[in-house]
Parts: C-alpha cells; sequence; structure tokens
C-alpha cells in the first residue's frame, strides 16, 4: 500500500521528539450498501474509505493523528504533529522493517461487490415478499443489504510490517407487525467474515417469514408481568447480555482504567461454577474473527472464564502496558480513523451439559427471553437492563403464552452468579459494538441458561 523507505521515515519522524514507540495503519476499504422498503430499493450506495493512522507512546500517554491523504509529505506532517506533542529524552529510531505474511484462516470464495446488483435486489425482494405473505398485520419491511471489503497495512518501530484483507458481508430485516394503533417489529442481522458466499448460503424466504412471525406474535400477545423471577435466556443474541454487561468490563480499555467490577480479580471466582466463556478471533470466517488484530498481533482464543473462574482479560497494547498482562490479540478500531483500543471478537459462553427441557421443566412460574433485543448498561458497576423481543411464560415447567413488554433488569457480577443451568446449544448472532476505537463488529454468543432471579420489568 505504501513503499517501505516512505514507512520507515514515517515512524522515524514520529519518533523524532522522544517516543517510546510508534505505529502506522493503512487503509482502504470499499463499501457497499442497499437500503430497501416500501417495497422499492431506496438508496444503493458505493463508497471507498481510504486513510492512515499514526500512534506514538510517551510511557502511559497515546497520541494519536490521522489523515485521508497518503501522499509522503501528509504522513510525515501527521508524524511531525504526533512527535510534537510530547517530548523525552530518548533516542529510539524505527528497525528495519520485516514483512511478515499471514496464514488466511478466514478464506473468501466470492469477492465482495463481484456479483451484479441485479441478483443482490432479486435476493433483497424473496426476504421482502415472504415477510409480507406471511400475515396481513405486516405492514413494513425493512432491509439493508451490507458488503465490506477492507485491505489493511500496519507498521511499526518494533519492526514489524503486515497486511491483511478482510470481507464482511451482512443483511438486516426488520419486519413490523401493525393493527392500527400499535406495532411491533422481529428482526434478524445475519452477518460473516466472507463473500458472497455468505448470502448464497441463506434461505431468504426463511429469513423473511422468521422475523415476521416474531412480530406478528408479539403483536398479539397479552403483557409482560413484572417482579421477580427466573428466567431462561435463549442461545445466540441471548449472549448480548453477557457482551455488554460482563465482556466491557473484561477489556484492559476499563480494567486498566479501574473502572470495571472485574479490576484486580484474577484467579477468583466470578460465576457459577459450571459456566465457561471465551473470546475468540480464530473461529472460521464468523463475523468477529480476524487474521490479525488492527495492531498487527495473530488473533488467538482466550479463556476469560473457566468453570467460574476469572482466567484472563482481553488485552490490547496500551492495556498490556498499563497491567503488565499479555496482548491477546484484541487491538481493534472502526477504521485508520480511531486509535485502536480492547474490544471484543467472538464473545461467548460455552456449551454447558444442561438440556434445555430441563431447564423450563424446573421452573413453575417465570419467562423464557427466545429472543433479546437491545438494551443499555453502565460500565463501571455492570447495571443493565435489556428488552425481550420474543418472550413467553413458563408455567408448571411448560412453555406457555407469548407475551410482549418485558425488561431484564440486573447487575452483570451478580446475574453470572446467580447462573444455575446452562444448555448444550450454543449458537452466535451477529451485532456492531460501539466503544472508544468507533463500530466494529462482533459476535455474541451462548447456549440457553438459566438465571434464578433476575428482576422483571413488565405491566402487570
Amino acid at each position: 500500500m505504501l513503499k517501505e523507505n516512505i514507512i520507515k521515515k514515517v515512524l522515524d519522524k514520529a519518533l523524532a521528539n522522544g517516543a517510546d514507540f510508534a505505529e502506522l495503519f493503512v487503509e482502504n476499504t470499499f463499501n457497499s450498501s442497499i437500503v430497501f422498503n416500501d417495497d422499492k430499493t431506496q438508496n444503493n450506495i458505493v463508497g471507498n474509505d481510504y486513510g492512515a493512522g499514526i500512534r506514538v507512546f510517551y510511557g502511559q500517554t497515546a497520541i494519536y493523528a490521522y489523515t485521508n491523504d497518503l501522499s509522503e509529505k501528509a504522513l510525515l506532517d501527521a508524524a511531525d504533529a504526533v512527535s510534537k506533542a510530547a517530548k523525552s529524552s530518548n533516542n529510539i529510531a524505527a528497525i528495519d522493517l520485516i514483512k511478515k505474511d499471514i496464514k488466511n484462516i478466514h478464506p473468501i470464495l466470492i469477492p465482495n461487490n463481484t456479483i451484479s446488483k441485479k441478483d443482490k435486489i432479486d435476493f433483497i425482494r424473496k426476504i421482502n415478499q415472504a415477510s409480507r405473505n406471511y400475515s396481513d398485520d405486516i405492514s413494513q419491511v425493512d432491509i439493508r443489504f451490507l458488503e465490506k471489503d477492507q485491505h489493511v497495512m500496519i507498521a511499526n518501530s518494533e519492526g514489524l510490517m503486515v497486511e491483511d484483507n478482510r470481507n464482511y458481508s451482512r443483511v438486516y430485516v426488520s419486519s413490523i407487525a401493525s393493527n392500527g394503533t400499535e406495532k411491533q417489529v422481529g428482526g434478524e442481522g445475519p452477518g460473516r467474515f466472507a463473500g458472497y458466499e455468505f448470502f448464497n448460503s441463506i434461505d431468504p424466504a426463511a429469513l423473511g417469514k422468521e422475523t415476521a412471525r416474531v412480530a406478528v406474535t408479539m403483536l398479539h400477545a397479552d403483557y409482560a408481568p413484572s417482579g421477580k423471577l427466573p428466567v431462561i435466556i435463549n442461545n445466540g443474541f441471548g449472549g448480548v447480555i453477557f457482551h455488554e454487561a460482563c465482556g466491557h468490563s473484561l477489556e484492559t480499555t476499563s480494567v486498566a482504567r479501574g473502572a470495571s467490577v472485574f479490576a484486580g480479580k484474577l484467579g477468583e471466582q466470578i460465576a457459577y461454577k459450571g459456566l465457561t466463556a471465551v473470546d475468540d478471533g480464530t473461529l472460521p470466517n464468523e463475523w468477529g474473527s480476524e487474521n490479525i488484530d488492527d495492531e498487527g498481533m495473530k488473533t488467538q482464543k482466550t479463556i476469560l472464564i473457566e468453570n467460574g473462574i476469572l482466567k484472563s482479560y482481553m488485552v490490547d497494547r496500551m492495556g498490556s502496558l498499563k497491567t503488565g498482562y499479555d496482548r491477546t490479540g484484541n487491538g481493534r478500531r472502526q477504521s485508520f480513523k480511531f486509535a485502536p483500543a480492547s474490544r471484543m471478537r467472538n464473545t461467548y459462553i460455552a456449551n454447558g451439559q444442561d438440556k434445555f427441557e430441563d431447564m423450563i421443566g424446573s421452573i413453575d412460574n417465570g419467562i423464557y427471553a427466545a429472543k433479546m433485543g437491545g438494551g443499555s448498561v453502565s460500565p463501571g458497576t455492570g447495571d443493565f437492563n435489556f428488552a425481550v423481543a420474543e418472550g413467553y411464560l413458563i408455567i408448571n415447567g411448560k412453555i406457555a403464552e407469548p407475551v410482549r413488554g418485558a425488561t431484564l433488569i440486573g447487575n452483570g457480577a451478580d446475574a453470572l452468579l446467580k447462573v444455575s443451568m446452562i444448555s448444550d446449544n450454543m449458537e452466535m448472532a451477529q451485532g456492531m459494538c460501539g466503544s472508544v476505537s468507533g463500530s466494529i463488529p462482533t459476535n455474541v454468543g451462548q447456549p440457553a441458561i438459566k438465571i434464578n432471579e433476575i428482576i422483571i420489568g413488565g405491566r402487570k
């Protein structure tokens, strides 16, 4: 992407005022998106985003600048700017670059943006038609079809130079059911670290029907009860609670500042003894996977919690510098406009040994959260509230009538200890995670879990 002699000049310029470390991140990304609603294509946007970010460390202080001008002069000017933001007596020069070849563990069969627009629109229309045909209650179907082809290069003053190509594919479907006075939404957003072969693997009609089914079911459901009740949270996107209420608190982005309820607790029991949680960037072609992170480190599998014991945090370069923990390949960023930070990849609760039907049968009066929606969390305390997108009563050990409007209210650290059963049906679901280094693709996941008691916010 850039000549090696220019990269070396930029790194040396960034180090010129005594910085301890310098890094250059260069990106060239091709984005394509189609927005479809009201039975027609509303937008078909194609764009190219390119630029570079330069980061230096002075002790435990990081300074970052970026530019979308990749000329030698612009890069040297940006390097000069970050260099002059601080000063030390160090006299360090970048060592010779050694280009490192990486093994691509996420093969791309059909590169993005190589398929005709007509084929994409035909795929979208099949989703739309299946949703609308499901019920007369379906009043609106919104579909977003997304493709991204990202090429990155990372070089640093330690001599690292590495490049990677990343293809992301996703379709998000939102079906809205209405009775004239109220509306309910059913949504699905499958995605993969893959090319167009991902879309070929999806049954568009089944996707449209599923989103319509949830919307219509919830439209005709009664309101959920309120109070402290046991709950079964289903697999897949149910993992969003662990991601938000616990996962962020295991990133050194928060741990290093002491802004995490889990800071300083390595080796301690923080969860139900049968619970193991993992962050893994190596899973082939998964939405949150990578060959390397955005600091150039090879991705890996990290056991965060094992049998309830906290084993590791997710650690980027600055997090390692501040805490002394080894890096785990979790340095991620949205684009060259952001400095990297410790972020999740594919983060999930591993399979347990309980059977789903036994979990349901263990509850006389509770809630089954079949699909989770959005929510909010306070990272410092772990306090959360999340909407249940599709919920059912559990009565006398059986799944009963559907209920809507349920909210799960609790605390992440407390909820981990109140888990009492974990099923063997782990699945993952896709999302975009926002934090200090922008919005990035992440997988959440879990098998169905039972929490003995949690506050249910409802209208009854």
